[in-house]
């Protein structure tokens, strides 16, 4: 766990519930200023994504609800561009365009890959920018693996929150 984490995930709600349930100590050392930030995908995180075939993501829509949804494809379909931008290519699905629709809405997503065999996870908070494939065609082919044979209709490019939003450190799973 990392101070960024914390910082987006121990709401005051949050850092209430500790304390009534006494876990509030062993948490307030990734709030600390010396706390390491983990606001960047170093080697390990980049392949770990790279080894990943699928991936869940979640949106917010206008109403405040949350919507998650699993992107699946080929291993390594979301590509890391650098230590603080990932994306894909966003493939036709059930044509209900929920989380398109969200993410016009309101940017903000929640990535989270996991390694079940090895019960290893990568959580990722940034900010999603849709690109379609119509005003950058170059980008979406790039995001594309042409063995795959779905067609893809926009990129999805997403940038992990630099002060409060990622935990791109793999974690095991509880």
């Amino acid at each position: 766990m990392t101070r960024a984490f914390a910082e987006i995930a121990f709401t005051p709600a949050v850092r209430a519930a500790q304390e009534r349930q006494g876990s509030a100590a062993a948490y307030a050392k990734f709030l600390a200023p010396e706390a390491a930030r983990g606001d960047r995908l170093g080697p390990a995180e980049a392949a770990f994504v790279a080894g990943r075939d699928g991936f869940y993501q979640a949106t917010v829509s206008s109403t405040g609800w949350p919507y998650v949804q699993f992107r699946g494809g080929p291993a390594g379909f979301l590509k890391v561009f650098d230590e603080r931008t990932i994306a894909y290519a966003d493939f036709r699905g059930n044509r209900q365009y929920l989380s398109s629709g969200n993410l016009a809405e309101d940017d903000r997503i929640s990535v989270i890959l996991m390694d079940y065999p090895n019960r290893r996870r990568l959580k990722v908070w940034g900010r999603a920018k849709q690109v379609d494939i119509g005003s950058d065609p170059d980008l979406v082919a790039g995001l594309h693996d042409p063995s795959y044979s779905a067609r893809p209709e926009r990129a999805v490019v997403i940038a992990i929150e630099p002060s409060t939003g990622t935990v791109p450190s793999i974690s095991r799973s509880a």
